[in-house]
């Protein structure tokens, strides 16, 4: 692969993001009424292709109820809100309500209260009791510690979601999680992220991970690049990951692992290249955040925006367009790509000829230069 020489001493590739690409139609066509937009993963099926992302502003027990009736999953942060307080509806409208200037620090204290064993069990139940597809997610940090009551609770699919997730993390100082052994005893679905790169992509893999998160979360919230100079754009991330896909597919004899692409997806569109670039499915949040039922009242914020030393991440208001219902699956009032996600994912398809998601992976797209 071609190296752009960046000095004398550092050569690095030429990676693309969402906004330098743009999907080519082909010679066929399709009603958009014969378009699938189905996903699966293990033993879960789903109408549409969107994972909401476990982040505060975005999905409680009740959105993610919501969610998952309209055809999606909402992923619940198993170490958010919901399952530090009792009641955190006035601690969401305070941080609605929090100047620039004092944001980060509130938040910082907010969540510095303990997560609590008892009402990550209630949640979940809660959303199980309507019968929907259970999704909650553990940083690494916390995995080992809260994991078993998540799945007493009847938790379906773990997301072990970290601003980076890695197959091989080293430390001095405590014992690690032992990726493969964990998911290898667990009886749930697991996926894995963030991660961004082939060789880290390979080895989640080969750790069990039935899916695998690509990116580094965030996205409309996230300062990661700022604050640490990490960064890899996401149209080359997927795409890379797409490839260890393929190539682990080979290695383990037909195991097939799905990309599920997570961040600086803002509108409509970038869904579409997303998917295009091989992802099975998208983690979405800013587009729900902006949903007249998301719990941060048109404000959306990640758990980066709360680290205790080194936040990377702040509250960002995105407004509200829609219900979430007009968000996920129509109909649209707006032009700007921000409403009906599915029927404009479907109309990308049968405007350039595909039927299937997995199908619609090996479409053409062309890059802006």
């Amino acid at each position: 692969m071609t190296e752009v020489e960046i000095g004398r001493a550092k050569r690095g590739r030429r990676a693309y993001g969402f906004d330098d690409v743009a999907v080519v139609p082909s010679r066929r066509t399709r009603d958009p009424e014969e378009v699938s937009i189905a996903w699966q993963i293990d033993a879960y099926r789903f109408d549409t292709p969107f994972m909401a992302a476990p982040m505060d502003s975005v999905v409680s027990p009740a959105t993610a109820i919501q969610i998952g009736k309209l055809g999606g999953v909402g992923v619940l942060n198993l170490e958010g809100l919901w399952t530090r307080y009792e009641n955190p509806e006035p601690l969401l409208q305070e941080i609605a309500t929090l100047s620039e200037d004092a944001v980060t620090k509130r938040l910082q204290e907010i969540y510095s209260a303990p997560v609590q064993s008892e009402l990550i069990s209630a949640r979940i139940k809660e959303i199980r009791a309507a019968g929907v597809t259970v999704a909650g997610a553990l940083s690494p940090q916390r995995t080992a510690e809260f994991h078993s009551v998540a799945v007493s609770a009847g938790l379906d699919m773990l997301v072990i979601r970290g601003t980076t997730v890695s197959a091989e993390h080293v430390s001095a100082n405590a014992e690690p999680l032992n990726l493969k052994q964990f998911i290898y005893d667990l009886e749930i679905p697991v996926v894995v992220g963030g991660c961004a790169t082939y060789q880290a992509a390979l080895h989640l893999m080969r750790a069990g991970a039935a899916g695998i998160l690509v990116g580094f979360g965030g996205g409309s919230t996230q300062t990661t690049r700022d604050v640490l100079g990490i960064e890899v754009p996401m149209a080359t991330a997927v795409s890379d990951v797409a490839a260890a896909r393929r190539d682990y597919l080979d290695e383990s004899g037909g195991r097939y692992v799905h990309v599920v692409a997570d961040g600086a997806m803002g509108v409509s569109g970038d869904i579409t290249k997303a998917i295009a670039c091989g992802a099975d499915a998208v983690m979405i949040g800013s587009p729900l955040a902006r949903a007249a039922e998301a719990p941060g009242r048109g404000f959306h914020w990640g758990a980066e925006a709360h680290h205790a030393s080194v936040p990377r991440g702040h509250r960002t208001a995105v407004g509200t367009v829609g219900t979430l219902e007009e968000i996920l699956v129509g109909p649209s009032f707006s032009p700007d790509g921000t409403m009906n996600l599915a029927g404009a994912l479907r109309r990308a398809m049968g405007t350039c000829g595909y039927t299937e998601l997995k199908g619609f992976q090996r479409v053409e797209v062309t890059v802006a230069t």
